[in-house]
C-alpha cells in the first residue's frame, strides 16, 4: 500500500503537534547517529520544542563548543565575542538603573539636593509627602487590628467572670437573705465566698481546722461583718 503525500504546513491540533514532533525528533536524532558512525561525521543537532523543551544531540567524543569553534574558525568569525558585547550592554544598562535608583535613594534621604530646581524639588516633595500619608495609613490600620485584638480578649476575660460570678450565686447558700454564700465542707467552715450589691468582687477566708471555737460564734460575726461590708 502507498502511502499518500502529507502536505507540509503547520499541525494546528496541539496534541498532534507535540506527537509529531517527538517522533520526527527521534527519527532525526537516528539519522544523524547512523550519519556521524557510517562517515565518522561530527554532527550535533539543537532543537527548541514550542513547549520550551531543549533537546540535543552530539555525535560521540564531539563537544557543542568544539563544533561552535571550528564553525567559527571555518567561517571567521566570532560568535563568542558578539555575544560577551550583548553581554556587556546589558551590564551598562543595569548599573544605569541601580545607579539611578541609588541617587533618588539618597535624595529622599535629604542628600544631593543641590542639583535639583524648584519643580524637582516640589516633586520629591509630593512623592515623599504621598509615601508618608501610605505609611501613616498602614500604621493606623496595624493599630487598630490590635486595639480590637485586645477588646476581644477583654470580652472573653469578662465572659469567663460572669461565669465564674453566676456559678457562685447558683450554690446552695445556706443564709438565701444574704448577700454571701457559705460553703459547708463537711461541716467545717474553711472558705466564705461574698459579693456585695452585685459588685464583681470575690474574696475568700479560711478558718484554721486546730481552733473549734471559732466555728461557732466566726460565722455568725463573718456574716455581720460581710454584710456592713
Amino acid at each position: 500500500m502507498v502511502r499518500g503525500k502529507i502536505e507540509i504546513k503547520r499541525i494546528e491540533n496541539s496534541t498532534n503537534r507535540q506527537v509529531t514532533y517527538s517522533k520526527r525528533r527521534k527519527g532525526l536524532f537516528k539519522k544523524a547517529n547512523e550519519l556521524a558512525i557510517l562517515c565518522d561525521a561530527k554532527v550535533s543537532i539543537i532543537m527548541h520544542s514550542n513547549t520550551g523543551k531543549l533537546h540535543e544531540y552530539i555525535s560521540p567524543s564531539t563537544t557543542t563548543k568544539q563544533l561552535f569553534d571550528e564553525y567559527q574558525k571555518t567561517l571567521k568569525i566570532d560568535l563568542w565575542s558578539s555575544h560577551y558585547e550583548i553581554m556587556q550592554e546589558n551590564l551598562r544598562k543595569l548599573k544605569e538603573v541601580n545607579n539611578k535608583l541609588r541617587h533618588e535613594i539618597r535624595q529622599r534621604m535629604g542628600q544631593n539636593l543641590d542639583d535639583l530646581n524648584f519643580e524637582e524639588l516640589r516633586g520629591l516633595e509630593q512623592d515623599m509627602d504621598s509615601s508618608l500619608k501610605i505609611i501613616r495609613d498602614r500604621k493606623y490600620r496595624g493599630i487598630t487590628n490590635q486595639i480590637e485584638t485586645y477588646k476581644k480578649k477583654a470580652r472573653n476575660a469578662e465572659q469567663i467572670h460572669r461565669g465564674l460570678l453566676h456559678k457562685f450565686v447558683s450554690m446552695d447558700a445556706r443564709d438565701e437573705g444574704s448577700h454571701f454564700g457559705l460553703i459547708d465542707d463537711g461541716g467545717d467552715y474553711h472558705s466564705v465566698l461574698g459579693y456585695q450589691n452585685g459588685g464583681t468582687g470575690v474574696f475568700g477566708l479560711r478558718l484554721q481546722p486546730n481552733q473549734p471555737n471559732l466555728h461557732s460564734g466566726a460565722r455568725s460575726d463573718l456574716a455581720h461583718d460581710l454584710r456592713l461590708a
